[in-house]
């Protein structure tokens, strides 16, 4: 029998029994696995358990931390490394074996990999969608998940979504991809988008309030891949006519009609969901930065409770 590679897997779930088996089917090299689930209702946590991942329940009462950070927080790591995966991706046994090397290598406290996105069963090469750098490999002591000021807004999630990793020290990156592909159907993804959409709107409105940026990763044209793209983005949320151009960049621009039927689709909800974004953001600036859902007022909030349930430790 091989002897499990010393690096602890974080996976943040609800109700994800449509992908989970697969996930944690090529997680199986690693020396532990974490499941921080949020009261799912499927099959997810039954899952988790056949695969002897360890199950940790999380609640989150509407404040910061969210579920990865709290994560990194709190959980026992039996191992110095860290490597966090969606429910809906793979790590593939060629990259488990860089990752054994890598995690020996003193040089580096984290390593961004590369994702490949699956959509309607394609690869979507093109569009910028690929590369599509991630930094989930790291010291776990070393990295926590930017603050963006986002929680006020309801209906975005318990998860760091599009929040990065802020890491102290050096990082590297990995050469082999790993696979991202949903095998719910197309209105889960339009779901999580119209909640997605919800968050972006507030970081559109803190880009262009100019909020604290304090505990973030900042904008610069001249800094890494994140930085620049940041910069990017505090020009991009002042243009006219967003959810047009995000087509023309994507499907155009960017050669998304390379990738086909599936490639026009995804250009066309991409599209879309700028749209989302901008109404929403509309909604934020025109009712003094509150969006109009059903949803207990921030004022009777209960105060932070964060409550862990171990069902498999």
């Amino acid at each position: 029998m091989k002897s499990k590679i010393p690096v602890s897997v974080l996976i943040p779930a609800k109700n994800e029994q449509a992908n989970l088996a697969a996930c944690l089917k090529s997680l199986q090299p690693a020396d532990e696995i974490f499941l921080v689930d949020s009261q799912s209702t499927d099959k997810t946590i039954e899952i988790a358990e056949s695969y002897g991942a360890k199950v940790v329940q999380f609640k989150f009462h509407g404040s910061w931390p969210k579920k990865k950070n709290w994560s990194l927080q709190n959980l026992p790591f039996a191992n110095e490394w860290v490597l966090i995966v969606d429910c809906d991706e793979r790590i593939t046994p060629q990259s488990w074996a860089e990752i054994t090397e890598v995690i020996q290598n003193e040089e580096c406290n984290g390593y961004y990999i590369n994702r490949r996105v699956f959509f309607l069963g394609k690869w979507i090469r093109h569009g910028g969608k690929y590369p599509d750098w991630n930094l989930r490999l790291f010291k776990h002591q070393k990295g926590r998940y930017e603050n963006l000021s986002t929680e006020d807004i309801p209906n975005t999630g318990d998860n760091e979504v599009h929040e990065h990793v802020m890491l102290q020290g050096k990082v590297g990156y990995l050469k082999h991809d790993m696979l991202h592909e949903d095998f719910r159907d197309l209105y889960h993804w339009l779901e999580r988008h119209n909640r997605y959409s919800n968050w972006e709107a507030r970081v559109y409105l803190n880009l262009l309030t100019g909020k604290d940026k304090s505990g973030t990763i900042g904008a610069n044209l001249f800094g890494d891949a994140v930085q620049r793209k940041r910069f990017l983005k505090t020009v991009w949320v002042r243009l006219p006519f967003k959810p047009l151009l995000r087509f023309i960049l994507f499907y155009i621009i960017q050669s998304g009609f390379l990738d086909g039927k599936a490639g026009y689709i995804y250009g066309r909800l991409l599209s879309q969901y700028e749209y989302q974004i901008g109404v929403k953001l509309y909604e934020l600036q025109t009712s003094g930065g509150t969006l109009n859902v059903a949803q207990t007022p921030a004022s009777t909030a209960k105060p932070v409770n964060q409550e862990v349930e171990k069902t498999a430790i």
